[in-house]
C-alpha cells in the first residue's frame, strides 16, 4: 500500500523560502501514469491544487502559484519536494502531499497527513 509523509519546518520567515519533502513508501514515484501532487489548505479556505510532478519528471504548476513555485525529485531516495518562494503570511497552511494513479491527475488516490506550515516573523 502506497504512503506518504510530508516533513519540512513549520514556521518560516516571509520573503524565505518554503520547503517541503514528501516521502513515498510503498510504490516507487516513477512507476508509469502516476502523478504527484502537492496541494494545500489555508485556514477558513478549501484546498487549493499547487502543482504535481509525473512518473516522468514533468512538471505542471497552478497558475496562480507558478511564478514562485518548483517541485522537483529525488528518485534514489522515492521523494518529491516542494519550493514555493517569497512566502507571505498568505501562505500559511496545512500542505498536503498526494499521489493520483492513472489517466486523471487530479483524482488523488493516496493522500500525506498533511503539515502545518506557519509564515511569520
Amino acid at each position: 500500500q502506497v504512503q506518504l509523509q510530508e516533513s519540512g519546518p513549520g514556521l518560516v520567515k516571509p520573503s524565505q523560502t518554503l520547503s517541503l519533502t514528501c516521502t513515498v513508501s510503498g510504490g516507487s514515484i516513477t512507476t508509469n501514469y502516476y502523478y504527484w501532487s502537492w496541494i494545500r489548505q489555508s485556514p477558513g479556505k478549501g484546498l487549493q491544487w499547487i502543482g504535481y510532478i509525473s512518473y516522468s519528471g514533468s512538471t505542471i504548476y497552478s497558475p496562480s502559484l507558478k511564478s514562485r513555485t518548483s517541485i522537483s525529485r529525488d528518485t534514489s531516495k522515492n521523494q518529491f519536494t516542494l519550493q514555493l518562494t517569497a512566502v507571505t503570511p498568505e501562505d500559511t497552511a496545512v500542505y498536503y502531499c498526494a499521489g493520483a494513479e492513472g489517466s486523471d491527475p487530479g483524482l488523488f488516490n493516496y493522500w500525506g497527513q498533511g503539515t502545518q506550515v506557519t509564515v511569520s516573523s
